[in-house]
């Protein structure tokens, strides 16, 4: 087989030999013309209109799959890196001290002192004390009688606060001269002899002891219970004591509250304004108040009642009363913190008692007849929120309707008086007991420009009612309220208040003078309005002692806060505060 291979390739071979060009032949050549130019065209294309046909896929179910983990605690060796926080500017904070001490004298023999002494015992319980003098010489032009004042006081607290219970214990006394000093000279005419035989002085002595307790769970949430000992120098007495506690607990997811008060006070007048007879009183109030809060998104309304029974004695005779008084207020947030409004109608009884009507007015009578005053009930609607991020608002309108209602009305002067004490001479004032009715509208506006400057500006305005008595004795019916707190520098601050009150009516003994046997006659008259400037300025000479200036009455108005009543002119008070640790 492979010899016959071999002799075809060999064949093939001399062949092709024979018929290749030998080495030195020439093939010679041939001309070729081209008569027309190649142009080649491009024939139009045409589309397929027939569309393929495509089978409809039918879509085949999911078949479900079940996951099975298996797992297993894996050691972890990463270890983060501590974060590091941003560095910002820190604030220097003015260190705080426990305890000052407080003096300034100013014209009118004025002298204010103050020392104010804290020590923490451990880490919950605490004590405190403060010593506080105020007192002037008087000097007031054209009055006849002495009218210098001090007061003197002293009160001291121990207290402990814990994660869920806060209490304190509070013990004072007080002792506070005044003088009876607004002779009515202008309505009735007195001797020179019988001017320096009046002893226009009288002195208050005060003893409390008190206390609070503050829980933070539990049914029993607060309580605030207190006993006073108050006395004259005209041989008057009287006791307060009062027991307040709250209960805070839930029924059906709902938050239910109820405060009860136990209210007495009870005392005794050597005897009455025409010195007939002894005066003793005593009143006793005991009610409850519950009420349940209802919240859902804006709107939070309270709903309750309040009852309260009072047991009243004057000189053996009783009265006993039951109140009955609505507790309803409800808020509604139209625009978040921006803009709330709120609505309530609420009553209840305040106890009036002697002391609290001589922080009213010092210049009362011993010879008062005290009742409480039953608020029947006090309806009101308003709206409050924020003009701006540091200006927040306040307004409110308001009909309150009171029973035995006090209104301070001046005594009556009659020269066939059996009574010889300093305050039977037209210069003191008695209270007196009528039912109002009140409308009212308040507004407010805040402001906190900065943390070194602050101003507060309110203002109310009364329209009163009375049933009995012609006047709403001694009330203004406009009274209106600024102060302006600035801190210049670190070093400078001052501050200005400025305080206006309307006109006010009262009752006053007039001496009729066209007859040769006076007689004396009650009138009318209207006490002029005004507004009293006051000012602050201090300098921190350093941390511990601050020089200040303060001046009162800056508008030199010698106008009458009662009736015959002149104040003090421009007032101004000198001094520093020392703060200090042991």
């Amino acid at each position: 087989m492979s010899k016959k291979i071999s002799f075809c390739i060999i064949a093939i071979s001399i062949f092709q030999w024979g018929f290749s060009q030998k080495k030195d032949e020439n093939i010679g050549s041939e001309v070729v013309n081209i008569v027309k130019p190649y142009t080649p065209t491009i024939s139009d294309a045409f589309k397929v209109k027939e569309i393929p046909a495509a089978e409809e896929e039918i879509p085949e179910p999911k078949l479900p799959i079940k996951y099975q983990i298996f797992s297993f605690p894996v050691a972890s060796t990463f270890i983060p890196s501590k974060g590091k926080a941003a560095d910002v500017d820190k604030e220097e904070l003015e260190k705080g001290f426990s305890n000052y001490a407080l003096l300034g004298v100013g014209n009118y023999g004025t002298v204010n002192a103050e020392v104010f002494i804290a020590h923490q015992l451990n880490r919950t319980d605490y004590v405190g004390a403060l010593l506080h003098h105020l007192s002037s010489q008087g000097g007031i032009k054209n009055v006849k009688l002495n009218d210098k004042f001090y007061t003197t006081g002293l009160d001291i607290t121990y207290g402990s606060r814990t994660k869920d219970l806060q209490w304190n214990v509070d013990l004072g006394v007080k002792n506070q001269i005044i003088n009876w000093y607004g002779l009515p000279s202008e309505n009735i005419l007195f001797a020179d002899e019988s001017i320096v035989k009046i002893d226009a002085q009288q002195s208050y002595n005060t003893i409390e002891l008190g206390g609070k307790m503050d829980f933070k769970d539990g049914l029993f949430s607060h309580a605030n219970i207190l006993f006073k000992r108050f006395s004259d120098k005209m041989g008057s007495g009287e006791n307060r004591f009062f027991v307040k506690p709250e209960f805070d607990f839930d029924i059906v997811n709902q938050k239910v509250k109820a405060l009860f008060e136990l209210d007495y006070v009870g005392g005794s007048f050597e005897r009455d304004f025409f010195n007939t007879g002894g005066m003793k009183y005593s009143n006793i109030i005991f009610g409850t108040k519950p009420s349940f809060l209802y919240q859902q998104d804006d709107l939070s309304v309270t709903i309750g009642a309040g009852v309260f029974y009072t047991s009243s004695t004057f000189n053996d005779v009783s009265e006993g009363k039951l109140f009955v008084y609505p507790n309803v207020k409800a808020s509604y947030r139209l625009v978040g913190d921006l803009m709330i409004a709120y609505a309530g109608a609420e009553g209840g009884v305040n106890q009036n008692s002697y002391a609290d009507f001589v922080g009213q007015n010092p210049f009362v009578s011993p010879t008062l007849y005290i009742v409480p005053t039953s608020n029947a009930y006090d309806l009101y609607i308003g709206m409050k929120g924020k003009l701006a991020s540091a200006v927040s608002f306040n307004v409110k309108g308001g009909y309150n309707s009171q029973i035995d209602k006090a209104f301070f009305q001046s005594n009556t002067y009659a020269v066939t008086n059996s009574n010889d004490k300093g305050y039977v001479n037209g210069n003191s004032f008695q209270v007196v007991y009528d039912d109002l009715t009140t409308i009212s509208v308040f507004g407010e506006i805040k402001a906190d420009f900065s943390k070194k400057a602050s101003l507060v500006l309110s203002g109310t305005y009364n329209n009163f009612s009375t049933r009995n008595i012609e006047k709403a004795w001694n009330l203004p019916q406009l009274k209106v309220e600024s102060t302006l707190n600035m801190d210049f520098t670190d070093k400078w601050y001052g501050g200005i208040q400025l305080f206006f009150v309307g006109e006010r009516t009262d009752l006053v003994t007039v001496q009729d003078q066209t007859v040769l046997i006076p007689t004396f006659t009650n009138q009318q008259v209207t006490l002029d309005s005004y507004f009293d400037l006051n000012a602050n300025v201090g300098f921190k000479y350093n941390k511990r002692l601050t020089a200040f200036l303060r001046g009162n009455n800056l508008a030199n108005q010698q106008y009458n806060r009662w009736a015959n009543f002149p104040v003090q002119c421009i007032q101004v008070l000198l001094g520093g505060i020392y703060k200090f640790d042991f």
